[in-house]
């Protein structure tokens, strides 16, 4: 069986994982491409309208593998941590994909890690790839081993938290490979990755209320965290347009690191880099310029707010 793995969503994360369990369990791979313009054009026209980037990506890459494999990994996504959930798109993305794409067939076995979790995803895989547990479990304990992708760049004198769901950070096409020009720019770069599930959660207990939405607890324990540890010279969100989750979170972000410089950069479909990369340009100066002062941890006083995505 030739299974196709797409390029977006959390396998850009755990790429290592999947590639190295289906290749385990016997069976082939056909991985479509970094996202590119033809593919971001193609989820645009198959996926619904208000579907959030991310979403319309994968439907690009899902069409791209309809003809190049048996079947398209695409698991159903419930549930990640006690008391904690994932974006309704998840869950519903098998179906979403059937509706928009016909003729898919997909792998959608059901991950929930009240019912069974990991494990139990992996045997309801490999069944329909026509592998037994046992080498079901050979192959989930030696695609454990591979070690997630990571958003990291360090070895720079200013460094910022670049902080979002993997899926925005790891897509250099939709992000307009932000890692890179921060990097051209002279300013380094810290994932939320890098701070432990404990350090987090100590930051997210302080809220009045706990976060509903698993993402959201991550990104803000990981950068309050940073922020506090003096890490950091500031905080790049990198957010998908009309994502409900981000908009919640950067907000909650913002009132705790009080006048500490951020920027919410959006990105969607459109793809001109010219306002993007002015604002990233103006960013990196700013956060040069107070630590050339020593005014990196003062409030920010000399930029003037300018709706969504101040700085």
């Amino acid at each position: 069986m030739v299974v196709g793995i797409p390029g977006a969503l959390l396998f850009l994360k755990y790429r290592r994982f999947v590639e190295t369990f289906f290749l385990e369990l016997g069976a082939e791979i056909a991985a479509s491409p970094q996202t590119n313009k033809k593919i971001l054009d193609e989820g645009v026209k198959y996926c619904v309208d208000d579907a959030c980037l991310p979403v319309k990506v994968f439907h690009g890459h899902a069409a791209w593998l309809k003809d190049r494999c048996d079947c398209i990994l695409a698991p159903r996504i419930l549930h990640i941590e006690k008391k904690e959930y994932i974006c309704p798109m998840f869950c519903g993305l098998p179906d979403m994909l059937r509706e928009s794409i016909p003729g898919l067939r997909l792998l959608d076995a059901i991950y929930d890690s009240r019912r069974g979790g990991l494990k139990k995803w992996a045997y309801e895989t490999a069944k329909i790839v026509g592998a037994d547990k046992r080498r079901a479990d050979r192959a989930l304990r030696a695609a454990l081993e591979k070690a997630p992708e990571s958003a990291a760049s360090a070895g720079r004198a200013v460094r910022v938290a670049l902080i979002g769901h993997d899926y925005n950070i790891f897509d250099r096409f939709a992000n307009m490979d932000v890692i890179k020009k921060l990097g051209a720019l002279g300013i380094g770069t810290v994932s939320a990755d890098e701070v432990s599930d404990a350090d987090a959660a100590k930051e997210t207990g302080t809220l009045m209320k706990r976060p509903f939405w698993h993402f959201a607890a991550k990104h803000y324990g990981a950068c309050v965290h940073l922020y506090k540890s003096g890490l950091i010279d500031g905080v790049v969100y990198l957010s998908a347009f009309c994502c409900g989750v981000d908009s919640v979170t950067a907000d909650l972000i913002r009132d705790a690191l009080g006048g500490f410089p951020m920027m919410v950069l959006k990105i969607d479909e459109h793809t001109g880099e010219a306002g993007f990369d002015t604002r990233l340009e103006a960013f990196a100066d700013m956060l040069h310029r107070r630590k050339t002062s020593g005014n990196n941890r003062s409030e920010v006083r000399d930029c003037v707010p300018c709706g969504e995505g101040a700085f």
